[in-house]
């Protein structure tokens, strides 16, 4: 109680105390948050390392193996909206932690999947314990960091993503290839059950080290508690003068629903690559007559998502000295669009990994900036409820694309028009963006950065 009642010091200058105030919650909350989303992507995609030998033990086809990649987002898009609104209610700590113990446990139980059947039953159960992670990070985040630092903290906070596939690759090609047999159990077993374990940990972990809010932050100085609770609270504030701020108008907003679209486009060519990556390259055996063992596609699936990482936090951190948003987005969407149906007609694998890297880093380039978008004009349980529709619809490309990857795979016995539809859905996305931008009218989210002061 004495943090909300103590006065600030007001001898301590704003950028100074916003300068101090940045620098400690992020480096107390983006490096864990970072590391629960680098495992969430990990135990979400690993799959596409346990296919390549899998496959084979279970009997599955491509669109067999498309399908169970895609179930993981039936029980996923079912209770993104729900669980965000849960997360909202009962406090980001306790919603957290117990997302990342029951999805980490389920991860780990897929090592005891005995056929195809089992395989779809887990990946539907995996969907529905992550339910709510990303857009509740995405909602919590808010809660922490004004609007002028917050395109390059979720930049650095999401980088976790390319590099759960860039180091992730490597690893879970390697347990594959030299921990097959341990305990008994084929690689691919292995390999879920290791890295399912250290999701349980970190849920643990989460229930004492997250704070709900700045004004619950011991860590913090009651000036500074003070000082971030009152930023917030403005934003907030003048957000919902102009907002939809109530659940029922957030689902209802047509351009919450554009940016679920606009999402669907950039996540199907995200879900393609990271579900088909590692088949692709092995694909370059039949198509280049070059062979790769198992830990060597690790490592070449490793190098777009790396180079994408750090592209990611160089555009976010343009983004934010320029204070501009949406050129930042259409112009990385438009270029993963044209290079992506590109990448199949090269005639070497290392330029066609050229192009894939030119890709993979228009999409991961995008993405944080994307995120910044809801928070201009949602706010509250609107924004609990707008986020997680937003992610809800983009996250449903995650059902199609690889399903309709894997489909056109065996039906074509070519990746190249699975990547032309992905191509056409990010072509959607990049025209959706115009429209969006219209809707948002750019003075809009002008008037939000110049609202705000340099906090970092």
């Amino acid at each position: 109680m004495a943090s909300r009642t103590h006065l600030p010091d007001e001898s301590v200058p704003e950028n100074q105390m916003a300068n101090r105030v940045m620098r400690k919650v992020a480096l107390r909350l983006i490096p864990f948050l970072g590391l629960a989303y680098f495992l969430n992507y990990i135990d979400r995609t690993n799959i596409s390392f346990a296919k390549l030998t899998m496959s084979e033990d279970l009997g599955l086809t491509e669109t067999m193996y498309g399908l169970a990649s895609g179930l993981f987002f039936v029980g996923y898009i079912l209770l993104e909206v729900p669980s965000n609104l849960a997360l909202h209610k009962f406090g980001a700590r306790r919603w957290i932690a117990r997302i990342l113990v029951s999805w980490g446990l389920i991860a780990a139980l897929m090592a005891f999947v005995p056929n195809a059947t089992w395989l779809n039953i887990a990946r539907v159960a995996l969907g529905i314990a992550e339910a709510g992670f990303f857009p509740g990070i995405m909602l919590y985040l808010t809660f922490w960091f004004p609007r002028a630092v917050r395109v390059r903290l979720v930049g650095v906070f999401m980088v976790a993503l390319p590099l759960s596939s860039a180091l992730g690759a490597p690893i879970s090609g390697a347990i594959i290839q030299y921990w097959h047999g341990l305990f008994g159990l084929e690689g691919w077993r292995v390999m879920f059950l290791v890295e399912g374990i250290p999701t349980v940990l970190l849920g643990i972990a989460a229930w004492f080290y997250l704070t709900d809010r700045p004004r619950d932050a011991k860590w913090l100085t009651a000036d500074e508690r003070n000082w971030l609770d009152r930023r917030i609270e403005m934003e907030q504030s003048q957000t919902a003068t102009t907002g939809h701020v109530s659940v029922r108008e957030s689902l209802r907003n047509s351009t919450v629903w554009l940016l679920g679209l606009t999402y669907f486009g950039i996540g199907y060519g995200l879900f393609a690559i990271s579900f088909f990556l590692p088949t692709i390259v092995a694909g370059f055996a039949q198509q280049f007559d070059t062979t790769f063992s198992i830990a060597e596609n690790g490592l070449i699936v490793a190098v777009p998502f790396l180079i994408a990482s750090v592209s990611m936090i160089l555009w976010t951190r343009r983004s934010d000295r320029l204070r501009e948003r949406m050129w930042h987005l259409i112009a990385p969407t438009a270029l993963a669009t044209v290079s992506v149906p590109v990448a199949m007609y090269m005639n070497s694998p290392f330029l066609t990994m050229v192009v894939i890297t030119i890709t993979a880093v228009g999409i991961f380039s995008a993405l944080p900036i994307f995120w910044y978008l809801p928070t201009t004009f949602l706010t509250g349980a609107g924004a609990a409820a707008g986020i997680a529709l937003v992610n809800t619809i983009g996250a449903s490309a995650g059902l199609a694309a690889p399903y309709m990857t894997g489909w056109l795979l065996d039906t074509t016995g070519s990746s190249k028009a699975g990547l032309w539809v992905v191509g056409g859905f990010m072509a959607m996305s990049v025209a959706l963006l115009f429209v969006v931008r219209r809707r948002l009218v750019d003075s809009t989210m002008q008037k939000h950065d110049e609202s705000e002061t340099a906090v970092g």
